[in-house]
């Protein structure tokens, strides 16, 4: 079987399924006829620049990140969905509360985003913070989120 091959099989399936070990993608590929080691799971995924975000279930979900840098929009946009408790507004902050675990899932829509008013972002476990240039922009900015949820 071509590299090549196997590879776009390994992007549809991360496309389409949450996937979780590179074993889980290795075991996926064999059952579909596509003999694959872990060891050859592995350097596919780093060619790939295949990436890790926070998965439903606060497991960790293999996604495509393709050559212009465009993730697979429609996933961390329904990750945002569900994963998002509040979003408020202290002065130019922003603050999104999130579920455990999804905080930098969160932020990785943020980014995608690109809104002109977000100076920069810090993601953690279960919280994203946004800095704005005014309490202006932060209310901008917070509407913008609200319309994704």
């Amino acid at each position: 079987m071509n590299k090549n091959v196997r590879q776009k099989k390994i992007i549809e399936i991360v496309s389409n399924q949450e996937v979780d070990t590179q074993e889980e993608l290795a075991s996926i590929l064999n059952n579909l006829g596509y003999y694959a080691t872990q060891a050859t799971v592995s350097r596919d995924i780093k060619e790939l620049g295949l990436i890790k975000i926070s998965g439903k279930e606060r497991k960790y979900m293999y996604t495509y990140q393709n050559r212009h840098g465009e993730i697979n929009d429609i996933k961390i946009l329904n990750l945002f969905k569900n994963c998002v408790i509040s979003i408020n507004v202290a002065k130019n902050i922003v603050v999104i509360k999130t579920l455990g675990g999804n905080g930098n899932s969160a932020g990785v829509m943020v980014d995608k985003l690109q809104l002109k008013e977000i100076v920069g972002s810090v993601a953690g476990d279960d919280t994203v913070i946004i800095v704005t240039n005014s309490d202006e922009d932060a209310i901008t900015v917070k509407d913008a989120l609200i319309d994704l949820l």
